[in-house]
């Protein structure tokens, strides 16, 4: 009887501490509210068919795009009256949906007998790339994106679903002449979140850095379903990822296109732009590994209930 009574005891404390447990996570997911980025399931891709000049060989190619607030780094060029496509970033098939490739690609284009050679980093951010890329943006890629979209949130983490395959041989530096040069180190993809505080001066754009999230992808990986990335706020987050004043970009008031100047970290302000960008590569324009493969699908903020806002901004921007 006592042996009865005892086991009866610890079954009812074994229940008591299972349903502790339960209401402990459903007191922590009451105080968390999940919103997906808009069009981050990658489900509502479009496709531009276009024709590149017959004097580089006159194929058709799809441009693809995702819509919403995201742009990639896939681009129509045109130089001197040639046509030239880069498609880097595409829909792939995965269950019974799509999610989205990214791939380093090394591009060969002939003309006039002579073959040319660039290295295209596949790559896609919240912003927006210019329709037609020229020669005015041949030297700084950056220069035809306005990073960043309207958002005045303050999410708690990045969650999204990845793999990579990351390559282990040398990055080249291929900036679309006749020989590829190989470089010391190895490149390797990367997710990364920045929030910032913009305002306009005599047409400079600052920026104080709000929040911040960096994850490198340096290994081959298969699917890291519902992966978080806390965001980081204010000086905490300089150990992620370092101040920027000569990479992203953005239109002032007057249209021109200049540069986003941060000026310090500043955790107590309001956002009023989110950059989140995901790449197969981390090098400068033109450098990179051919091969490497990026994949991302379901891309989600998290908010703590006491701190959250809605993202209707985002929702609203392009």
């Amino acid at each position: 009887m006592n042996i009865n009574r005892f086991l009866a005891g610890v079954l009812v404390a074994g229940l008591v501490i299972t349903l502790l447990f339960i209401a402990l996570g459903a007191h922590a997911q009451e105080h968390e509210r999940i919103e997906p980025i808009p069009f981050g399931d990658f489900e509502h891709w479009t496709g531009q068919q276009i024709k590149e000049s017959a004097l580089i060989g006159g194929k058709t190619k799809t441009l693809y795009k995702i819509g919403g607030p995201w742009s990639s780094s896939n681009a129509h060029a045109r130089a001197l009256g040639v046509d030239k496509v880069s498609v880097s970033v595409t829909p792939e098939k995965r269950g019974e949906g799509t999610c989205c490739r990214m791939q380093s690609t090394l591009e060969e284009v002939t003309a006039i007998g002579i073959d040319f050679k660039a290295l295209a980093t596949g790559s896609i951010y919240t912003g927006s790339m210019i329709d037609i890329v020229g020669m005015k943006q041949s030297s700084d890629p950056n220069s035809a994106i306005d990073m960043g979209v309207p958002f005045t949130g303050r999410p708690s983490a990045l969650i999204l679903d990845y793999k990579a395959l990351i390559q282990s041989k040398s990055a080249v530096y291929a900036p679309a002449k006749t020989k590829v040069k190989e470089i010391t180190g190895r490149d390797h993809g990367h997710i990364t979140l920045i929030l910032q505080h913009r305002w306009e001066e005599n047409g400079h754009v600052y920026a104080y850095r709000v929040g911040t999230a960096v994850q490198p992808i340096d290994k081959t990986t298969d699917w890291q379903n519902d992966f978080r990335l806390p965001v980081v706020y204010g000086q905490d987050g300089e150990n992620l990822k370092e101040l920027s004043n000569n990479r992203h970009k953005t239109h002032n008031a007057n249209g021109q296109m200049v540069c986003i100047e941060e000026v310090g970290f500043r955790g107590d302000v309001e956002p009023t732009h989110l950059i989140i960008q995901i790449s197969a590569g981390s090098m400068a324009p033109f450098t990179g590994c051919p091969g490497n493969v990026v994949w991302c699908d379901n891309m989600r903020l998290a908010y703590d209930h006491s701190t959250a806002t809605a993202i209707s901004a985002l929702r609203a921007s392009r």
